[in-house]
């Protein structure tokens, strides 16, 4: 039987491996991960002494401290991706598919909902995405993108269900896993968000919808195939 500790570093180091938190990237409090994961500040703060000393993350002390990545894979990820992902497999698939489905909702209701002042946070957060220097910028702007998007849709409590079932499928945390960025990848991204854009514009539900799921099959991608390297490793 494995310890809490030893099973909340593995999520830690799978959600690091899938990019929720990317290099140099802080990770989120103690007390805010315990809530996250359901568990002690205790076992987090063991859980990321184990990273600390396996090179995932580094631990900073003083006021501006914390624990921040170091790498996104290293010696140990692998075992430790296997362990995570693979006895719930059936089940994370299951409700990828469903977080899927919820994104095409919400982007339907946002295309029949919009407001003006929503039409602007979307397209300030596609500019964002656009001209985005770095991994990091990019990851924030595209939160910021789905987040105006959720909001368009116009109900609190399908944009709460949203997020709820999205932390499930990403292990826990409520971040989009953002895998190892590319050129192909990022214009693909700002490709869909346009096309997502255009059809709330045009109230076009249907095919916002459409997009929309369509456009979740990034983030399946990037869950598989982290689970590939680590069944290949």
């Amino acid at each position: 039987m494995r310890t809490v500790a030893e099973e909340v570093a593995d999520r830690l180091t799978t959600a690091i491996a899938i990019g929720e938190f990317l290099p140099g990237s802080r990770l989120p409090a103690e007390r805010d991960m315990a809530v996250m994961l359901g568990v002690s500040r205790g076992a987090v703060r063991e859980a990321l002494g184990r990273l600390d000393a396996l090179g995932i993350v580094e631990i900073r002390r003083g006021r501006a401290g914390g624990a921040f990545v170091r790498d996104s894979w290293t010696q140990g990820t692998a075992e430790a991706v296997r362990r995570t992902l693979l006895p719930r497999w059936s089940e994370l698939e299951e409700l990828l598919d469903l977080c899927g489905l919820m994104e095409g909702t919400v982007a339907r209701a946002a295309a029949e909902r919009r407001t003006d002042a929503d039409l602007v946070a979307l397209r300030e957060a596609l500019d964002a995405f656009r001209e985005a220097a770095s991994e990091a910028e990019e990851q924030s702007a595209d939160t910021a993108f789905h987040t105006a998007l959720r909001q368009a849709a116009g109900n609190p409590r399908l944009a709460a269900l949203c997020l709820e079932l999205g932390g499930h499928a990403a292990i826990g945390f409520p971040h989009y896993p953002w895998g190892v960025a590319d050129e192909e990848s990022t214009a693909r991204a700002v490709r869909e968000h346009e096309a997502i854009l255009r059809a709330v514009e045009a109230g076009d539900a249907e095919r916002a919808g459409t997009v929309a799921r369509e456009h979740f099959s990034i983030t399946v991608d990037i869950i598989r195939d982290a689970l590939q390297r680590g069944l290949d490793s």
